[in-house]
């Protein structure tokens, strides 16, 4: 619809509804020509989807129209669900992504706090419901994905004319590094949390350097000794898990068997353990002499015995996928249990993506990312913690390229900028400040306490680590 048609029909309703009331939080109250939602909506190949109120921001959920294939855009579009979370265009913008689908529900990351600034979420391409109908596989990969980002920051830049940055965490660090590689120029700076980096996919030894190390002594033997007691008792708790599957409707056509899914989820428990709890949940880690309901409900508590279901690897499979293609998978050893284990290397993506979807490594695309990011990555930032194990294998980089790699210490998957000891906190938030271009470049040194321009709000952007499932980033 022509601008000034719609602005017209806007007018209409808007006299048509004086007296009714106000507008609820975040909603402006009157439609002006220059309206955010309505400039939003003149960009081609957007739609809208809905609206939903955040205190001093407007929210909007959006559709964006993009090529199945970036080299070959005439050969079909699908509908990639995006949100935007607007402050002001005079604000810096900050290209948020998680890796995988998108939160409908408004929420600023940490580098959005910081800066006070906008916030253009995006979903991954392929993960439901932005998955072109029907899926081509070959299309999912990490250029077509960072030419997704490209389009749209292109889409989007002529509103937002200030300063942009790139974060995520877990994959969608991964992603903002990924991006960040192809269109070195669209960002002006990246901030990855927890971002692996699986260089030469078939050498972990990492991995197990790792499990050797972390936490104290007791607490790994206390796990390990867990999952030995749960192999043992297998046929037990395997009925047990396959009464429940019948019960909830679950299957296991993917794994192979109940028996498969369930050694997956009780190997993955040590890895879980460490990704999402602290040390302080060694406490929690139930003896080898407890009964089968305890060391069932805690295994499940833990790894998830819903994430090796059919159903609960569905909504993954284009991660699986990718891992199994491109980014690489971590192969832990798992050598005190090896005597116990039936299906070696069942933890690998092959066996968490339908049989029928085709798959085949790569090692090029990591090592390419890897080699440009030590050489070439200006104004990055990496956090990682450092009782997670996906930060066994990080990213390097150079420092006389303003960019740098910090570790939060006893933090696992759930790091962040604020749990940094304080010199690199302040460090880390000047950077973070100036590559948006809203904080004195007096404060390059870190010597002076850089500060947020907007007070965090705990209530309204506390952040949840979920467990969802272990071996996925």
């Amino acid at each position: 619809m022509h601008k000034s048609l719609r602005w017209l029909l806007t007018l209409v309703v808007l006299i048509g509804t004086v007296g009714v009331g106000s507008a609820s939080a975040g909603t402006a109250t009157a439609a002006e020509p220059d309206d955010i939602k309505e400039r939003i909506l003149d960009i081609p190949g957007m739609s809208f989807i809905e609206e939903k109120p955040y205190d001093g921001y407007r929210f909007l959920v959006l559709n964006y129209e993009q090529p199945v294939d970036h080299r070959h855009p005439w050969k079909g579009t699908f509908k990639q669900r995006i949100t935007l979370l607007h402050k002001s265009v005079d604000r810096p913008t900050v290209f948020f992504t998680s890796g995988y689908n998108v939160s409908t529900s408004p929420r600023r990351s940490e580098p959005t706090q910081i800066i006070d600034g906008n916030q253009l979420s995006m979903e991954y391409r392929f993960f439901t419901p932005s998955r072109p109908p029907p899926a081509d596989w070959k299309k999912l990969d990490i250029w077509q994905a960072a030419s997704d980002q490209h389009r749209l920051y292109k889409a989007l830049k002529p509103i937002y004319g200030k300063k942009w940055l790139a974060t995520g965490g877990s994959k969608g660090g991964m992603t903002a590094t990924y991006f960040r590689r192809f269109y070195p120029h669209d960002m002006d700076g990246t901030v990855a949390y927890v971002a692996p980096n699986d260089v030469v996919n078939h050498e972990d030894s990492a991995y197990d350097r790792f499990f050797a190390r972390v936490g104290n002594r007791e607490c790994r033997a206390s796990l390990t000794a867990v999952q030995r007691e749960a192999l043992e008792r297998r046929d037990r708790l395997v009925a047990r898990y396959q009464k429940w599957a019948g019960e909830q409707g679950r299957t296991f056509t993917v794994m192979g068997s109940a028996d498969k899914a369930y050694e997956n989820a009780v190997i993955s428990l040590a890895w879980a353990f460490w990704q999402y709890s602290l040390e302080k949940d060694c406490a929690d880690v139930p003896a080898p002499t407890a009964s089968d309901d305890v060391l069932y409900n805690y295994i499940d508590k833990i790894s998830g015995f819903e994430s090796t279901t059919d159903q609960g690897l569905a909504g993954y499979t284009p991660y699986y996928y990718q891992a199994g293609t491109q980014m690489g998978w971590p192969t832990v050893q798992y050598g005190k249990l090896r005597d116990l284990l039936r299906y070696p290397g069942i933890d690998a993506p092959r066996h968490s993506v339908p049989a029928e979807i085709p798959m085949r490594f790569d090692p090029r695309p990591m090592r390419d990312v890897d080699h440009w990011v030590r050489q070439h990555g200006q104004q990055m930032l990496f956090v990682n913690g450092q009782n997670d194990p996906w930060g066994a294998e990080p990213f390097h980089v150079k420092q006389r390229n303003d960019s740098y790699v910090y570790t939060a210490p006893g933090a696992n998957h759930g790091a962040n900028i604020a749990g940094l000891p304080a010199a690199q906190k302040a460090k880390a938030t000047a950077r973070v400040l100036e590559w948006a271009g809203v904080q004195p470049a007096a404060v390059k040194s870190g010597a002076q306490t850089a500060k947020p321009l907007a007070a965090y709000d705990k209530k309204l952007d506390r952040q949840e680590l979920t467990r969802e499932s272990a071996l996925r980033p």
